[in-house]
This record gives C-alpha cells, sequence and structure tokens, in this order.
C-alpha cells in the first residue's frame, strides 16, 4: 500500500510531471520524472508552481498511475493499478524526496509478472538519473 502522502493527487501536479519531467520507455511501463529545484517544498495548496511561501514537505517522493482503457477492463487495471502502487511503495527509500513520478501503464502492463515490472521501473528510475545506484537488476 501506498500512504497518501506519497501520492499525486491534482491533475496540475500530473500535467506538469509530464510535460516538464523527463520521460522514458520500456515495455511494459513509460516513466515520467520531475524533479524540482527547489529541495522538496510545496505550495500551501500542496502544488510545486511557486516556492515563495511554500511549506517545507513532509514525506518524500510522489507517485502517479495512469492505467488506461488500452491495458483492459476495471478489474485488470484496478489489479495493474494495485501491483505499481506496491511496487512504488518498495521505491520510496530509493528516491529523492524532492521528486514526482508519473507511471503510465501500456497494454504489455497487464500482463506482465511483478518482478518484471519492478525491474522495469527500477531501471528506468535509474537510467534518468534520479534513483540509487544499488536498487537492484536494471
Amino acid at each position: 500500500m501506498l500512504p497518501e502522502s506519497y501520492r499525486l493527487h491534482h491533475r496540475a501536479d500530473f500535467s506538469r510531471t509530464v510535460r516538464r519531467g523527463q520521460r522514458i520507455g520500456r515495455r511494459d511501463v513509460v516513466v515520467h520524472v520531475l524533479t524540482h529545484g527547489y529541495d522538496g517544498v510545496v505550495d500551501v495548496d500542496g502544488r510545486h508552481d511557486d516556492p515563495a511561501g511554500a511549506l517545507v514537505r513532509v514525506g518524500g517522493p510522489r507517485f502517479g498511475l495512469i492505467v488506461s482503457k488500452a491495458v483492459g477492463n476495471a478489474v485488470i487495471r484496478h489489479r495493474v493499478a494495485r501491483r505499481l502502487r506496491h511496487m512504488c511503495g518498495q521505491m520510496i527509500p530509493e528516491l529523492p524526496a524532492d521528486t514526482d513520478i508519473v507511471i503510465r501503464a501500456l497494454p504489455g502492463a497487464a500482463d506482465a509478472s511483478a518482478e518484471e515490472l519492478l525491474r522495469q521501473l527500477r531501471g528506468a528510475v535509474r537510467k534518468l538519473g534520479v534513483g540509487s545506484a544499488g536498487a537492484g537488476p536494471a
């Protein structure tokens, strides 16, 4: 389970991460990563637009998931989302606190094993220069 403090909730945060962040595609997922330049602070409303008047952010990296209908029916989409959320929880200690990550599941994610998805996520994050070097196989 991924605690609420580690989740992206606002559409603006998703859009900002996808548009301004770095992107890398893997076979079953596309990973978008945005590292903030002002060391993990957010506005009073929880957004990252203006570092002036910001509060210190409690928690660590934040994750957002995009699992479209192309992945499968509702049961399959929810299963993929649960698996990805669990993997995000495992990756929290490996990532800096000032990082937002959006993971877009591709149709192949429905059939991929949990180990394969985790390997793809860690490899993508590491290749973008965000994850810790000793986090496991790429």
